[in-house]
């Protein structure tokens, strides 16, 4: 997945999925918290394969886990491509209206807008662009 979209969270709960990523997520994926308070999204094929993973770690390291799963979420979106975020969820990556979801190779993030500007003017610079670019050997 990749390319950034705006979109707003409704009254309810709910977000429109972009119709291009609309696609590639299919009719349900999963939906949980991530790293640096944003939400992960998987599609039922990725959240499969981190399932088999999740399963063949020994139990010390599956514990260190539980958050992630305790706080997922399977999303089915209506006929209008709105799935609801719930509220848990909201409030872990400070969803009150305006989200960014940005694509993430096997996943897609969703953030809050203003955190996600954030975190894009200050990382967002030729020297971390070229580190990067080399880190896939551009």
């Amino acid at each position: 997945m990749y390319g950034k979209y705006r979109h707003t969270v409704d009254s309810k709960g709910r977000l429109f999925v972009p119709s291009k990523l609309k696609e590639e997520l299919g009719a349900a994926f999963y939906v949980t918290i991530g790293v640096d308070h944003c939400l992960s999204v998987y599609t039922q094929a990725s959240w499969d394969g981190v399932m088999e993973r999740y399963n063949a770690l020994p139990m010390s390291k599956a514990k260190e886990l539980r958050f992630l799963f305790a706080n997922a979420a399977k999303c089915e979106p209506d006929r209008q491509g709105r799935f609801l975020l719930p509220a848990e969820l909201r409030e872990y990556a400070g969803l009150k209206q305006e989200v960014v979801i940005i694509g993430q190779g096997n996943h897609a993030e969703i953030w809050s807008a203003d955190a996600y500007d954030a975190l894009e003017r200050e990382k967002l610079t030729p020297e971390n662009l070229l580190a990067a670019m080399e880190d896939l050997q551009f």
